[in-house]
């Protein structure tokens, strides 16, 4: 009787069945929450066996049976997974939450029995061993050399007593992740700025108006203003609210999200995620979790990272000390005899970059318009790649609010499905990020479409206009493009070694090179087009945009480097933290002299990226892909923006390559030689020690 109700459950679940969907995508739209537990143990049962058969096979160990069997088990699972924790962080609910929670015990044991697997590992490692007697190719060579390293990184030479503790601290390390991301969204979700008086909306441009207007009426504030903690809300109110009182209000909501002694609160997950990553690089024989996680970087050692900001740091907090100085006196002309707060920079960096620039952010949106902007990530595409892009009406998706694209070569050929999400709701956490759904693989010769997909919290639309994006959310748009493209373009033989499957410091490489196209005068004019009158964005405009292209990069390079400072510091610890999450912030940022008037980018108990999000000890990576990125640019901006052989190699040797080969050697066949941190410097107009200050053009 069991057996029938389970194989009738089956029968009703999407995922027992072929997708029969358009290009083998997700069926969404008959997928329910009550389908993902019984889907997942199943993965996890049928995974289970596949590896038992690997480790019990009596034959001689062979890459055949042993690598390729490992790489190709467990597909049931992973797509299962995919979809599941996609959907987690992009169209979550109480329910999938709680899932998540159930479910990460049994992933963890999951992944332990099997690089804890003593037969599995002696098969692994005796094909590693005699690696160079096998005749290879370069990525099963890969492959090989990744699996071994995988073994040995989760705990395979330990004695049973040591592996026993390793999977207690894995256990805890998978709960308590979990918990600190769905603490962040929580407290993101709950706070509201409303406003009742009209007065109190002094400064705020009149979309920004118009939109909190509809949230407070979503939010059950009809006729009250609304604004919340996403990106879109805050920072636009940072930037043009004259109240400083309400500034500060929203301000110190921002910053203390999970840091109000409640049931959101992030402090102890914080010292917990740190200690027990300790405890687990020390368990493993590495001195520090830092070392442990960058041992399988570009960077190697925390050493080298600790130069590369220590480089920066000094330039950065200078001009940023000097850009505080010019907001103290404008600050003076306002009456304020203050010191400058993190909730003035925003606020009179705007008032400064008019009377500087003569520009005002505002009166580059209605250029921006979401369209507009995708029609200019389009087209660079299409003449770096040759690439095509034809929206896709038929197809399921998770949200209604999600586009879905066909992208396909210049020939027609299919390269891959991508989905679009751009606008905050509740059930999306938030920043921006791209994943798949299917990861490129070559199966007997054919290459498997991956199926693609960004998530953003960008502007929305209201009721009287189109979504008109900051000119940050615009490079935030070209730079998710370029991870996409870094998954749609893979063209590789392993799974993983695919698309974004490789070093962390590395994969922000293709995301960052498209943001250096996005400010080119020649792409400008592409897609900056007026969303009511369909005018071409002038050039002066584009002219203050170039004059103003260092202007607060002090801060912003500061606040930065202050967060990845941050990172390091709590996970280069070699012993166990007793002060709270609070102190060893404040003690980490005196020890490098960040001033009062700027934070961290990210506080302790909102850092998604080092606590929830895959980052820790290697937030630097922006920075370090910063010189890769600049460095692989010149190559364009010195000959040809569309330069085709340029672009082709950059798809050949970068975009197509995934984890193959070492970063670096793939970076010199492009680049033909290392990078050169120059034109990082020269960008952010870190290379020299005065801040430019063109001289504003008298009247008439």
């Amino acid at each position: 009787m069991e057996t029938q109700e389970k194989d009738q459950d089956e029968a009703m679940n999407p995922f027992f069945q072929s997708y029969n969907t358009p290009y083998n995508v997700p069926p969404f739209d008959k997928i329910r929450n009550e389908h993902f537990k019984p889907a997942i143990l199943e993965g996890i049962k049928i995974h289970q066996t596949q590896i038992d058969q690997i480790a019990n096979n009596p034959e001689v160990s062979t890459f055949e049976n042993t690598i390729l069997a490992m790489e190709n088990a467990g597909e049931f699972l992973l797509n299962v997974n995919m979809v599941f924790s996609n959907l987690n962080g992009a169209n979550t609910n109480d329910e999938l939450q709680d899932i998540a929670k159930e479910l990460a015990p049994n992933l963890a044991a999951h992944n332990d029995n099997i690089y804890l697997n003593e037969k599995l590992f002696l098969k692994v490692k005796s094909l590693w061993n005699k690696k160079e007697k096998l005749n290879l190719n370069v990525e099963q060579a890969k492959v090989l050399d990744n699996l071994y390293k995988a073994f040995v990184r989760s705990g395979a030479n330990l004695v049973d007593s040591d592996k026993n503790k390793l999977r207690k601290i894995n256990e805890e390390l998978s709960l308590t992740c979990l918990k600190y991301g769905q603490n962040v969204l929580a407290e993101t979700n709950t706070y509201k700025l409303v406003i009742e008086d009209i007065n109190d909306l002094s400064g705020l441009p009149q979309e920004l108006i118009t939109a909190a207007f509809a949230e407070g009426k979503s939010k059950g504030n009809e006729g009250k203003w609304v604004f919340t903690l996403s990106n879109s809300s805050v920072i636009p109110f940072l930037q043009y609210s004259a109240n400083r009182n309400l500034r500060q209000q929203i301000w110190e909501a921002y910053q203390t999200r999970a840091n109000h002694d409640d049931d959101f609160d992030n402090k102890e997950n914080v010292l917990k995620l740190a200690n027990l990553r300790g405890e687990k690089s020390r368990l493993l024989g590495y001195e520090t979790h830092a070392h442990y996680v960058l041992e399988e970087t570009m960077a190697k050692t925390p050493e080298t990272v600790y130069k590369l900001l220590n480089d920066l740091w000094e330039p950065a907090l200078e001009i940023a000390k000097t850009e505080a100085a010019d907001i103290q006196e404008m600050m003076k002309k306002d009456g304020i005899n203050d010191s400058v707060q993190p909730y003035d920079w925003r606020f009179y960096t705007e008032k400064i970059r008019k009377e500087r620039f003569d520009l005002d952010e505002q009166e580059l949106k209605p250029y921006f318009s979401l369209e507009n902007v995708r029609k200019g990530v389009f087209q660079v595409t299409e003449n770096l790649y040759g690439l095509q892009f034809k929206p896709l009406h038929e197809v399921p998706k998770y949200h209604e609010e999600v586009d879905v694209w066909k992208v396909s070569e210049s020939n027609g050929t299919h390269l891959g499905i991508l989905y679009m999400d751009f606008f905050p709701r509740n059930s999306k956490r938030g920043g921006a990020w791209m994943t798949s759904y299917r990861t490129q693989k070559t199966i007997d010769g054919f290459r498997q479409a991956p199926v693609i997909s960004i998530v953003c919290n960008f502007s929305k639309p209201t009721e009287n206009a189109p979504a008109l994006l900051t000119f940050d959310e615009v490079t935030t748009f070209f730079h998710e493009f370029g991870h996409a493209l870094h998954g749609l373009l893979s063209n590789v033989t392993y799974r993983s070694l695919a698309g974004t499957n490789v070093p962390r410091d590395f994969v922000e490489l293709p995301s960052q090179i498209m943001e250096n196209w996005a400010v080119e005068p020649e792409v400008l004019k592409m897609y900056a087009k007026h969303y009511q009158t369909g005018k071409v964005i002038p050039d002066d405009l584009i002219k203050k945009i170039q004059e103003s292209s260092t202007f607060d990069q002090g801060f912003m390079t500061t606040e930065y480097l202050a967060a990845s400072f941050l990172d390091l510091k709590y996970h280069t610890q070699k012993a166990t933290i007793t002060i709270d999450a609070n102190t060893f912030e404040k003690n980490a940022m005196d020890e490098i002299g960040l001033i009062p008037a700027i934070i961290p980018r990210y506080r302790s108990t909102y850092y998604n990226h080092i606590f929830s999000g895959g980052y820790s000890a290697g937030y630097y990576s922006y920075i370090w892909s910063g010189v890769l990125d600049t460095d692989a640019f010149e190559v364009f901006k010195t000959t040809n923006l569309f330069n085709p052989e340029k672009a082709k190699s950059f798809r050949k040797n970068i975009l197509e390559k995934g984890g193959t080969e070492e970063p670096m050697v793939l970076y010199k066949r492009f680049r033909g030689a290392e990078p050169n941190v120059a034109p990082l410097l020269k960008k952010r107009g870190l290379d020299k020690k005065e801040t430019t200050k063109p001289t504003k053009k008298s009247e008439g």
